[in-house]
């Protein structure tokens, strides 16, 4: 079988997992692959996939071979599969547009992003690249908030004719004419926003289902995250957090018995604590009442490495995206959508997205 041939848009933390996962995993068998979801999607293994195209806008990444980039400042993941071989690709200049939140200026370099002095790509620039290398799917790892540059990555995927996987909450997938264009052009698109591999999502959801399915009366919620990587630096500018708010409590509240006033419910970041580095710490209270209007009240801690929790789950939904295009389907990949990412176009339980996610993966009809 052909390779799976992925473009990578910020080569942070999260690529960073992904990549060392490729590798990781190139050794193993099925019944030692700890961490997987899936084995095989449509005969691809991880170690089928392959990085041919990169992109990024810090100095110390730019002009770099992408497989030593990734353990460049100011990535702080889990190393868990070091001494990489070159992999003939180098990080190319990315697009700044508003990928940069000027508050992280005012942070020690090994903290936040440092902008190289590359000229920036036009979009002519990106798409040649897109296709020069060959790519079948572009990821977008773009920092929270970054509406302008997703759409024009989105835009460049278009225009280069390949499949698009939107892993954060800039809607893509769930804009109806966004969505549109793609179908239009027959190419897959998966998203918005990747739903961790066991995270505080999925976590919180889970919970908030079982609720419902016990008679729990759910009154009132919240979910508190801190954690020391970029991406809650980037977050300390509150002004960039709202598609975030938006796609991490819709997915709360999506599987509700009944949706919450705003203010019964609160879910979203807190704080930036830099020595937690890609460690992520998440609270989840949620106060209820139960037979005989009893009133009872849930707490919880979660403690997991941030970046990993992600790769696991887009290392599927990679395979995913390449399976349409090997079956020549285009447009929402609804199923995938729906399990992999917390804000898709519409919104499923998770038992109900597992379902058709199997389904999607054995050629049973579901998108």
């Amino acid at each position: 079988m052909n390779a799976i041939n992925i473009a990578v848009v910020g080569i942070g933390n999260c690529a960073s997992s992904l990549i060392q996962g490729i590798y990781y995993y190139k050794d193993k068998q099925a019944e030692d692959a700890i961490g997987l979801m899936h084995w095989e999607i449509g005969g691809y293994k991880p170690s089928d996939i392959r990085v041919v195209a990169a992109f990024d806008i810090d100095k110390r990444k730019v002009g770099q071979d992408v497989n030593a980039a990734i353990f460049a400042k100011p990535n702080c993941t889990a190393v868990f599969c070091d001494n990489l071989p070159a992999s003939g690709v180098t990080v190319k200049m990315g697009k700044i547009l508003d990928g940069f939140s000027g508050h992280m200026k005012d942070y020690e370099e090994q903290y936040t992003f440092v902008p190289a002095d590359a000229l920036e790509p036009t979009e002519e620039e990106v798409v040649r690249t897109l296709k020069e290398s060959k790519a079948d799917i572009l990821l977008n790892y773009l920092p929270v908030g970054s509406e302008d540059a997703t759409r024009f990555y989105a835009e460049c995927a278009l225009e280069a004719g390949i499949a698009f996987i939107n892993n954060m909450p800039v809607f893509i997938a769930s804009n109806p004419a966004w969505a549109q264009r793609f179908a239009a052009k027959n190419l897959p698109i998966i998203g918005d926003d990747i739903k961790a591999q066991l995270g505080a999502t999925i976590t919180h959801r889970t919970l908030t289902d079982l609720f419902k399915k016990r008679g729990v009366k759910l009154d009132r919620t919240y979910q508190l995250n801190t954690g020391g990587n970029t991406d809650f630096l980037n977050m300390l500018n509150r002004s960039r957090l709202a598609s975030k708010k938006v796609s991490k409590t819709e997915a709360v509240q999506s599987v509700m018995a009944q949706r919450l006033d705003a203010h019964n419910i609160h879910v979203g970041p807190s704080d930036y604590v830099p020595w937690q580095n890609d460690n992520k710490v998440c609270f989840i209270r949620m106060e209820g009442k139960l037979f005989g209007d009893v009133p009872m009240n849930l707490e919880l801690r979660l403690s997991v490495e941030d970046s990993p929790n992600s790769a696991g789950v887009a290392i599927d939904a990679i395979r995913c995206a390449k399976l349409a295009l090997n079956r020549g389907e285009g447009g929402i990949l609804h199923a995938p959508s729906a399990y992999f990412c917390k804000h898709p176009p519409q919104q499923y339980t998770d038992d109900e997205a597992y379902q058709m996610v199997q389904a999607f993966i054995n050629g049973n009809g579901h998108e």
